[in-house]
């Protein structure tokens, strides 16, 4: 099958956040269930670089390279058997109106187009500071992070393992019909971060229901290299395979 999406993600900045499931319960697709680690729900804020992107192999002027945050969670779908593991996005920023126009009605999801930039520096041969900034009724939001250079593979079993390894992306359509596509890209290599911090209006952009989430000390960051990756023609989900 053919790629809908082909690029490449770099710089994958998370901050990861204990989530209430009882607020998550609204967002979950049908047919799909809270995933947990540890016995925990978790929502992410995710910064990253699409770079090289490419739709049905086709490359658009001005927009191939571009940054995009997103507030996520993570749900699992049980098809013949066997869970797949994947996310749902509460809403996804680009700087691209073209971008928000394709993926609300192609993929059904809910981008919304602000003013955004990024760096990345190496202030000495060990480190990597990674900085996205979007702005929200003028005032600047941003995701920041402090790592070593040099990358690890992830350990299995982990919450890097967790928060990295989902495939798939689930959308709601209605009460009984959920969007599903899959993520392809080999497994990451991260570098150990070892400072962060991050501002969000979160009213704002996501509603009173996520403040009391993402207002808490976060659980972890992670900063993933990234790699290219594919994102396949989507489908509809009408029942549970069970």
């Amino acid at each position: 099958m053919r790629p809908f999406l082909t690029a490449a993600w770099r710089n994958l900045l998370m901050i990861n956040f204990e989530a209430d499931p009882a607020v998550l319960k609204a967002y979950v697709p049908a047919h799909t269930e809270l995933d947990t680690w540890n016995n925990t729900s978790y929502v992410s804020l995710v910064g990253f670089l699409f770079q090289d992107t490419r739709v049905k192999g086709i490359s658009l002027p001005g927009h191939r390279t571009f940054e995009e945050v997103n507030l996520r969670f993570y749900v699992r779908y049980k098809q013949d058997g066997s869970w797949k593991r994947g996310v749902v996005f509460v809403k996804e920023l680009v700087p691209k109106p073209l971008i928000t126009f394709v993926a609300n009605t192609i993929y059904k999801e809910k981008y919304a187009t602000h003013v955004m930039e990024h760096s990345w520096e190496n202030p000495d041969a060990n480190t990597l500071k990674v900085a996205y900034k979007w702005k929200v009724h003028n005032e600047w939001n941003h995701l920041t992070a402090t790592a070593l250079q040099a990358t690890q593979p992830i350990i299995g079993g982990s919450e890097e393992e967790f928060i990295t390894e989902h495939y798939w992306g689930y959308t709601r359509v209605n009460d009984l019909i959920t969007g599903e596509y899959q993520v392809t890209h080999p497994q990451w290599h991260t570098h150990p971060v070892t400072s962060f911090d991050y501002h969000c209006s979160t009213r704002a952009l996501y509603g009173a229901d996520f403040e009391n989430m993402l207002q808490q000390t976060p659980r972890s960051a992670l900063l993933a290299a990234g790699s290219e990756i594919a994102v396949m023609p989507g489908k509809k989900i009408t029942h549970s395979t069970l």
